[in-house]
């Protein structure tokens, strides 16, 4: 029987993989750092937050995992470069990377200085082609194993929809991390490299505790954008973990340039 048939779950399978996930003290990064713990891979933990990472490295340590930590950000070649080689001194080997790194400044346009428009977008493109740009150089280093390489960011609803609120920076960022996707698709498909996003709307974090507050004015804001998604509520960070499995893994090798929208419906409407 076909292998395939006989075990699907085994196309899910990334046990043994060596993971980099940049970003990995964040809300997103540190849940997806659990999960890809759990889940069997080898783990390199790139953030700024020296804390956070001796915090992260010792809780899935103590789980059984295999973490190293680097204290660096990809914001110049070099730096992106040495996140990269620390993650093959570490594990030997890049076979999947996860970028869960952005922010925002909402401001109209009349009033956003530039710097904070810059601000957004090397914050959410800039660093993004920098890491892609790095591990791209490591995979064509790496000798051929038959697995497809994997790499997976983190976009938004906002690269597809506009928003009447200060949200030009934010949404050209993303909309720009879709193209890039798109592009690198094509340039590394014939290089064993798959390349996707995930598109959440709002989820949990520090960042928009103040929407799932029953305060205001979180509770109007969020009453006004839960009639725009239809499963009627706004998202966990449990909730993109499945899709963010998923996409690095066996089970995707056919899917690249995607952006996953993981939104309760909220582009469906």
């Amino acid at each position: 029987m076909n292998a395939t048939i006989d075990d699907p779950l085994s196309r899910f399978d990334i046990s043994g993989k060596s993971a980099l996930i940049i970003g990995g003290t964040g809300t997103l990064g540190s849940a997806a750092a659990r999960a890809l713990a759990a889940a069997g891979c080898d783990l390199t933990l790139a953030d700024r937050n020296s804390d956070g990472l001796a915090a992260m490295a010792e809780e899935l340590t103590a789980a059984g995992a295999h973490v190293a930590v680097v204290e660096n950000w990809p914001d110049t070649e070099a730096n992106a470069a040495a996140i990269v080689d620390a993650t093959v001194e570490a594990h030997g080997v890049l076979d999947l990377m996860f970028i869960a790194l952005g922010t925002n400044d909402v401001a109209y346009i009349e009033d956003q200085p530039f710097e904070d428009w810059r601000k957004v977008m090397i914050a959410n493109l800039d660093t993004h082609w920098l890491a892609c740009q790095a591990a791209g150089r490591q995979f064509a280093k790496q000798p051929a194993n038959g697995a497809r390489n994997k790499v997976v960011v983190v976009s938004s609803t906002r690269g597809r929809h506009g928003l009447p609120s200060g949200y030009t920076g934010y949404c050209a960022s993303k909309s720009g991390l879709d193209g890039m996707v798109k592009a690198l698709a094509c340039e590394w498909g014939s290089k064993g490299v798959n390349i996707n996003a995930i598109g959440p709307t709002v989820f949990r974090s520090p960042l928009s505790e103040w929407m799932f507050s029953d305060e205001e004015p979180g509770r109007s804001v969020r009453e006004k954008m839960l009639d725009r998604v239809p499963l009627g509520r706004l998202s966990e960070t449990d909730d993109l973990i499945g899709g963010l499995i998923y996409l690095l893994s066996p089970a995707a090798d056919y899917v690249t340039g995607q952006t996953l929208y993981i939104d309760g419906g909220y582009t469906a409407d």
